[in-house]
């Protein structure tokens, strides 16, 4: 499987790029970039180490010429706040950029049957554009979405518990962004609800979900932004349509009606793999946890409607296409299995 990275040149691309190369799992490694040196740098310094890594892989920097042969498409490339930059300010200049880029890509010609992965933010409602304006089916786009927040508050959550990072299963999901809901009521350590485990209050959930929240931030503020973790998360998308493993991985996809949420792309649940997101589940969620989902779907579509407003409707019948499974009803009155039921079916 050969993999594209535009904006590989990046801190986030060239972490991404190798993650991947650490992975040993896709056969293909080519780097995109408007900054054409850096695009050669990154694949020259990845060079360096090919015969230090799991499996051979072909590596090297590219163009969009290099798109039609690649079975996955990742996109990094985005601009950072300048100071006084209102947020809907720079969401229009990312929206711009990545219209750009899209532009290329389709001009290129992605495969039919091939892959993008959307990673620049704001993550969803640029999943949302390229859903509208790839010609690829919807399954076959994925955004990043709350995948790196999952994985920041499942190693928060094991270092103040003091807890193995690999057993700690919880999940965030809705958007990536500020309006993130915390999925408390499934989380588990070994096995072992959350709450039950030694140490664990009101008052530390409340702090890592904070900490979980500024993280990027925070990061920014520290080092520059976030690199090592983003990568890793997009190696575990990336190898999940790869390996066809269909994890379970709470990625931004084009909605239809679970969680009571529909025409906007947010972090559900979804199994991963071959053909893309294969099926998005439905948890029984608190009805806390529930609105928190629908309240993300409403700030999205809010700025959906801004960004439309200036670029003009990208909606096209895509969103007719047939349903995922998921565990809820046909009829989507918000009726769901219960829990004993899919926990024993899975």
């Amino acid at each position: 499987m050969k993999v594209s990275i535009i904006g590989g040149g990046g801190l986030v691309g060239s972490m991404t790029a190798y993650a991947l190369q650490c992975g040993g799992v896709v056969s293909g490694l080519c780097v995109i970039d408007a900054n054409k040196d850096m695009a050669q740098g990154v694949a020259t310094d990845l060079l360096n180490g090919a015969c230090l890594v799991p499996g051979d892989q072909r590596i090297s920097a590219g163009d969009y010429g290099d798109v039609p042969s690649s079975d996955v498409v990742v996109i990094t490339a985005g601009l950072r706040r300048k100071p006084d930059e209102s947020r809907l300010d720079l969401i229009n200049r990312n929206v711009d950029l990545f219209l750009g880029i899209l532009d290329q890509v389709k001009a290129a010609g992605l495969k039919e049957n091939g892959y993008l992965v959307v990673v620049s933010n704001p993550v969803d409602v640029l999943t949302y554009l390229a859903v509208h304006g790839t010609g690829l089916p919807w399954q076959r786009v994925i955004g990043l979405g709350t995948q790196l927040d999952t994985a920041r508050f499942r190693s928060y959550l094991a270092r103040r518990l003091q807890a193995p990072p690999t057993q700690v299963q919880a999940l965030i999901l809705g958007e990536h962004g500020d309006s993130m809901v915390p999925i408390w009521s499934s989380a588990t350590i070994a096995g072992l609800p959350l709450e039950q485990w030694p140490g664990f209050s009101p008052a530390l959930a409340k702090d890592v979900f904070e900490e979980t929240k500024t993280a990027g931030a925070t990061l920014i503020k520290l080092k520059g932004g976030s690199g090592f973790g983003v990568g890793l998360s997009i190696r575990e998308v990336v190898h999940a349509l790869a390996q066809d493993s269909r994890r379970v991985l709470p990625v931004s996809t084009l909605q239809h009606g679970l969680y009571g949420v529909s025409d906007v792309c947010l972090s559900v649940p979804t199994v991963v793999g071959c053909g893309g997101a294969r099926e998005q589940i439905e948890l029984p969620l608190t009805q806390k946890e529930r609105t928190g989902i629908q309240n993300s779907a409403r700030v999205l579509r809010e700025i959906i409607d801004q960004v439309e407003g200036r670029i003009g409707k990208v909606r096209t019948n895509v969103a007719e296409a047939p349903r995922p499974r998921g565990n809820a009803v046909p009829n989507g009155n918000g009726r769901v299995i219960p829990r004993s039921a899919w926990q024993a079916a899975r």
